[in-house]
């Protein structure tokens, strides 16, 4: 408890937070990660394997038909008390910002108002032609391994790409920029879920601890951001959260 004490204080203290979210957050309200087994009609197929610009361009209904299902099975989970707790510390501490590597909206459903996406988002399809977005949900809703085609493109007629960064692709610049002055700037840097494996979005709690800021990691099982963490609260994120916040800022 003594931890979760003097992590507390720095958050009731901070001025500027970063909350950095990965995908053990997303797993504790029921959605996969890449590093789970597919399921289901599913299963003969490598997530990863789907989630590359050679997999759209060799056969875009099936890696269309598996972001549109995957978007279905977020649309169906609810965020859970550790994205409200997100949203709280915002409301306490004006200057936070939220950066996340998850391509879900649970944040936004949470309460969060502006989360950096790092890795895209499910909600954010575009053309693969000429980039410009395009309406998310399009299509027919698909059934569970089922192939889906993409729209097209109303400008172009280009077919319609899930709005994610795939493996081989750079992150968005600008979210990537402003992920980074965040951590430079902070006083605290709160990372929550994240294996801290996924690069480059694993350096910015390295960012932040090579700046002197306080790092407070959020995770069940040890990480190798452990050694860059002021103090590690080993938990889920769900549990946690509210409590560093209830402690940070008690209700009178």
């Amino acid at each position: 408890m003594d931890d979760l004490r003097d992590a507390a204080a720095a958050l009731a203290e901070a001025r500027r937070v970063v909350v950095f979210t990965g995908a053990g957050i997303s797993a504790e309200s029921g959605v996969p990660t890449f590093r789970d087994a597919l399921t289901g009609l599913w299963e003969r197929f490598d997530a990863q394997a789907l989630a590359t610009p050679q997999a759209f361009a060799d056969d875009p209904d099936l890696v269309w038909g598996w972001y549109e299902w995957r978007r279905t099975v977020i649309d169906q989970v609810r965020p859970n008390p550790g994205h409200v707790a997100v949203a709280t510390i915002e409301a306490h501490v004006p200057h936070t910002v939220v950066v996340t590597q998850n391509v879900d909206d649970l944040h936004e459903r949470g309460g969060s108002s502006a989360p950096v996406h790092l890795h895209g988002s499910l909600f954010t399809p575009r053309c693969a032609g000429c980039a410009r977005p395009a309406p998310a949900g399009t299509g027919a809703e698909p059934e569970q391994g089922r192939r889906l085609a993409p729209p097209r493109c109303a400008h172009c007629a280009g077919p319609i790409r899930p709005g994610v960064v795939w493996f081989g692709e750079a992150l968005p610049e600008e979210a990537l920029e402003t992920a980074v002055q965040e951590a430079t700037d902070c006083d605290v840097l709160l990372t929550v879920g994240t294996s801290g494996l996924v690069y480059p979005a694993a350096e910015i709690p390295k960012v932040a601890a090579m700046f002197g800021h306080t790092v407070i990691q959020v995770n069940p099982r040890p990480t190798p951001l452990d050694e860059v963490a002021t103090l590690n609260l080993r938990g889920p994120a769900a549990t946690l959260l509210p409590a560093l916040v209830e402690a940070a800022w008690p209700v009178s």
